[in-house]
């Protein structure tokens, strides 16, 4: 055959090689046009018909601004707790009133309590506040999440640290305790806690009930020492927090929740845990440093043995009957044998806002609060303030030397009153 034959058969076969290099560059090209029109679409989708329901209480999901930890005492040596017993919070602007005088009514709402908390820590400047249960009236509310963020608003302006409890209010509206002390510890600036880290568990041993803890919202806060002290890396001060439940039925009859027994092992064994820290060997001049830092603890329904107090000297206003569970699992008991347990701070009885000495320990009522929970007409709303100091060494901050308390009311001016020391590390003081 001719040489031109052959030469056409390559153009042509050279041709076809380029149309199907073509071919697939086009195909890959439409490929990618399709995936990238799917992706769209898919993004497109979870946009326009998903997020709307990531939203909890209509505010869209945000990283959590944490506060400066760990908690410690100032340079002044000192450490001041404002305690916030039964918001009641309801709905705002909305939710009314209980038990205010006649000409108050009208314009009362959730938002006097709002203003209250503003008010109190502007006044006292606390170092952190805790809320010891009934945070929100479950049954005033049809969104609990909206709720717990409109009530813990001015804490959470404030950027203090803070963290709270449940009472037998919290969960009776869209959200179970397990979700709500969740939902709690991942609010702006909260410590709170769902249960104990598993560090705290660490000490107890593989067989021990404690660790299938009862409740939710049982916690260890540590208070470092000041900040240039021998003590600014050592607790020197622990808040405990523990749930106290809500309502239970024992023997076909309905009582308050109460203490567990695994609740109680657990704090005990935190307790001793303590008990066994060493002294700083390059200190032991200062030999009035605690061994084992005392405690506080804080939780809502008043266990049964503060009924006992009615007939004993008291600072404060014992006004209702103590509605506490007719079932007793050994708190005072057990706060008596850890040694370290200086007071003890309630909620729930919202016109009782003494204190009260059992076996050592300090009992004392926040006072009611907030104003959609139940008081007393002409009996201002009331918060609780706890301060603790420290003793003051030759070279530096040491212990905690001092822990007093006194109310302020919600009134024009503030009032301060029923101001008492609780504890002195040095006995040799007298307490009032």
């Amino acid at each position: 055959m001719p040489s031109s034959f052959f030469s056409v058969l390559g153009f042509v076969s050279e041709r076809e090689s380029e149309l199907e290099e073509e071919m697939s560059k086009t195909m890959e090209g439409l490929c990618s046009l399709l995936y990238l029109t799917l992706v769209f679409t898919i993004v497109f989708t979870l946009h326009t018909q998903i997020a709307h329901k990531l939203l909890i209480g209509h505010h869209p999901l945000h990283l959590k601004k944490s506060p400066h930890l760990p908690l410690r005492f100032s340079s002044g040596g000192t450490f001041k707790i404002l305690q916030v017993a039964d918001m009641h919070y309801g709905t705002g602007i909305l939710t009314r009133c209980r038990d205010v005088l006649a000409s108050e009514f009208d314009y009362c709402s959730d938002l006097n309590t709002t203003r209250f908390l503003k008010r109190i820590i502007q006044s006292e400047k606390p170092d952190f506040i805790a809320f010891t249960g009934d945070n929100i009236f479950g049954p005033s509310t049809h969104d609990a999440a909206e709720s717990l963020i409109r009530a813990f608003g001015p804490a959470m302006d404030s950027e203090l640290p803070w963290a709270a409890v449940l009472g037998n209010h919290d969960q009776e509206s869209t959200m179970t305790r397990e979700e709500l002390m969740s939902f709690i510890s991942l609010m702006d600036y909260s410590v709170s806690q769902t249960n104990p880290p598993v560090d705290d568990l660490s000490s107890i041993t593989e067989g021990d009930m404690t660790k299938n803890i009862d409740g939710f919202g049982n916690y260890n806060l540590r208070v470092y020492g000041a900040p240039g002290s021998h003590l600014a890396n050592r607790s020197v001060l622990n808040l405990f927090f523990l749930d106290s439940g809500d309502k239970e039925v024992v023997q076909g009859i309905r009582t308050y929740g109460w203490i567990k027994e695994s609740q109680l092992r657990w704090l005990h064994s935190v307790s001793k845990g303590y008990q066994g820290q060493k002294q700083d060997n390059n200190h032991l001049e200062e030999a009035s440093v605690c061994a084992t830092p005392p405690a506080m603890v804080f939780f809502h329904i008043p266990i049964p043995e503060i009924q006992q107090l009615y007939n004993q000297q008291i600072v404060g206003q014992f006004q209702q009957r103590v509605s506490c569970s007719s079932m007793n699992a050994g708190v005072l008991q057990t706060f008596i044998s850890m040694g370290d347990v200086k007071a003890a701070f309630v909620g729930h009885d919202h016109t009782n806002d003494f204190c009260g000495n059992l076996e050592g320990i300090w009992f004392c009522h926040g006072g009611g609060f907030g104003y959609h929970g139940y008081g007393k007409a002409g009996w201002p709303r009331r918060a609780r303030i706890i301060s603790a100091e420290l003793e003051k060494g030759e070279k530096s901050w040491m212990g905690v030397e001092r822990i007093s308390t006194w109310k302020r009311l919600d009134d024009e001016k503030l009032s301060k009153l029923d101001e008492q020391v609780l504890w002195l590390q040095n006995p040799s003081f007298k307490m009032t």
